[in-house]
């Protein structure tokens, strides 16, 4: 219990799929949704927020410290950010080069990038998924010298591709 409260703690895909008991409840009682960093920096949350006002439920929000709000302590003005960029984990068979593109188009505007580095925090086994009982790898945090290497590798195979 926290402050006297019980807690639980609520995956993603309950937050998108499963919050509408919640919400009803939400109605009558005080509930809180607590996040990690900015409430506002993923589309989950910000679905939420329009659920919640859509079904009458009263809502305050409390804003908190993020990367995203944070960027001013490096020196550089957010101002002059692009589009920030997420790197995900490569596996054998997906290789997506869209953040690429991104990092490309904020270079050629003359912009900083914000490079956000993956994480799986709940990612089940493919075979225990078949089995219809998921069973999770232990969570992976995706390090800069990954990250960087992911990059290179796809800014090679696109210089390939139109060489």
């Amino acid at each position: 219990a926290l402050y006297g409260r019980k807690v639980k703690v609520a995956e993603r895909d309950f937050v998108e799929s499963g919050i509408e008991p919640v919400l009803e409840r939400a109605k009558t009682n005080e509930i809180a949704l607590l996040v990690v960093g900015d409430p506002f920096g993923a589309t989950t949350h910000c679905d939420v927020l329009a659920r919640a006002k859509t079904m009458g439920v009263p809502v305050r929000v409390v804003h908190n410290a993020s990367i995203l709000n944070a960027i001013g302590c490096c020196g550089v003005q957010l101002y002059r950010f692009g589009e920030a960029v997420s790197v995900p984990f490569f596996t054998e068979t997906w290789r997506p080069a869209s953040f690429y593109e991104k990092l490309e188009a904020n270079l050629s505007l003359g912009l900083h990038s914000l490079v956000l580095v993956d994480i799986k925090t709940r990612e089940p086994t493919l075979p225990s998924l078949a089995r219809g009982r998921p069973v999770y790898l232990p969570p992976r945090f995706m390090t800069v010298r990954q990250a960087a290497m992911q990059i290179l590798e796809t800014a090679a195979a696109r210089a390939g591709a139109t060489a």
